[in-house]
């Protein structure tokens, strides 16, 4: 049996273990109670009432399922995520948030997976219907930005996949204009490891290893597989001079196919002032809601079995306050460098951030000769802003360590 003084220890050690791995953030919202604007420098709006508009500049995003999920796009035609990223606006399969719809026929095919850490949604499309320009091989988009406020500024993730709707704080999306991955994970302390954002330059398939099949449409239930850039002990981070494989595709299962997903929304957007701070009060347009019949028969999907070696660097790095954008392909699995330059960027608090680009590759027709030396991004896992939310992990772990030592010192002299 503990004497009096090691039950203060091993409480004092419980204690200490669950505030560490806290996560708080200063503000949660659902879409009734989101303020006009949630961060200061937005162009649209998270007060975007019901139906929908094809000018709507609302950027709350929702993913419930292969039928009901959201993505970020520009606001206007022929955009490059990587110029627009800051602008970006939602575009929705279903009607009822405000938001624009995704036009028929854009999505051909979407892979919808819901594990205990997250709901992820992948697929395929002519994403030019979305504005995203021809050609652009695109983008990563994230709570975090350059500033801390989000890219898109102020752009909010809401689902009810794990009971209820809530805010999902911790949250990436990589769209290009054939290509889409979008993940958001459950509030918890493994959040910010599941959603890591600091890997912007290696597209959907090495970030978010799952389905991009065309042709094909479904709901499942999976496993969560292991966090991007998490080798066992090691972390790698983007710059480091090898790049280890993406891991294998977590397996899935109890998973209901479609045979299509559509609204009824057949046209294209029209262009909308996307620099405007004005409130849109989203009005339904004459679109159909129809939702396709999912098909009977279940085909769970396979999972590679393959094993893929541990990156020969661990080193970390710390946060630089700088985000980067893809300019490689967002289908890229692997690459073995990176190099930095400046760019504009409109909306930016800045007017520049840090852009990440494999030698070898072009930026908008520039080819990029590989580097003398690499650069890192922020560090995985790192304390960190997120749209209308901050993390406080830090001043607790200090304060804690302290106490906690207080509390073992004088356990001790009970002993």
């Amino acid at each position: 049996m503990l004497s009096t003084a090691g039950n203060a220890l091993l409480i004092a050690a419980l204690t200490f273990g669950r505030i560490v791995e806290a996560q708080s953030y200063s503000a949660t919202y659902l879409p009734s109670d989101t303020p006009k604007q949630s961060e200061q420098g937005q162009t649209g709006t998270n007060q975007c009432g019901g139906g929908s508009s094809q000018t709507s500049n609302c950027q709350n995003v929702f993913i419930n399922s292969v039928e009901d999920f959201c993505l970020y796009a520009p606001p206007d035609p022929d955009g490059t995520i990587g110029d627009t990223e800051r602008i970006e606006v939602s575009w929705c399969m279903k009607s009822g948030y405000g938001t624009r719809l995704i036009p028929d026929g854009t999505i051909h095919g979407a892979h919808f997976v819901q594990t205990p850490d997250f709901v992820q949604v992948t697929g395929v499309g002519d994403l030019t219907k979305l504005n995203i320009a021809a050609g652009d091989e695109g983008g990563e988009l994230d709570p975090h930005g350059a500033d801390g406020n989000g890219n898109p500024i102020g752009g909010l993730v809401f689902g009810s996949s794990f009971g209820k709707l809530q805010q999902y704080h911790e949250w990436t999306n990589f769209m290009s204009d054939t290509e889409f991955c979008f993940r958001a994970c459950k509030d918890a302390p493994k959040a910010p490891t599941f959603c890591q954002h600091i890997y912007d330059v290696l597209g959907c398939q090495w970030n978010m290893p799952a389905n991009y099949n065309a042709g094909s449409f479904e709901d499942c239930i999976g496993n969560s597989g292991e966090p991007m850039g998490v080798y066992g002990a090691s972390t790698f981070h983007q710059g480091d001079p090898v790049t280890p494989s993406a891991h294998p595709q977590p397996g899935s299962s109890q998973c209901t196919p479609f045979a299509t997903i559509s609204n009824g929304i057949v046209q294209a957007s029209t262009t909308a002032p996307s620099t405007s701070t004005t409130s849109t009060t989203s009005t339904s347009t004459s679109t159909s809601t129809s939702s396709s019949s999912p098909i009977t028969s279940s085909s769970p999907s396979s999972s590679p079995t393959t094993t893929l070696p541990s990156p020969t660097s661990t080193s970390s790095t710390s946060a630089t306050g700088t985000e980067s954008h893809i300019s490689a392909p967002a289908r890229s699995s692997a690459i073995a460098g990176s190099s930095t330059e400046s760019s504009s960027s409109p909306g930016s608090a800045s007017g520049s951030e840090t852009s990440t680009i494999p030698p070898g590759t072009t930026s908008g027709g520039r080819s990029v000769a590989p580097p003398s030396s690499t650069s890192s991004s922020s560090s995985a896992g790192a304390t960190t802003s997120t749209s209308g939310a901050s993390s406080s992990i830090a001043t607790l772990d200090l304060f804690n360590l302290w106490a906690l030592g207080g509390v073992m010192l004088g356990a001790f002299v009970a002993l």
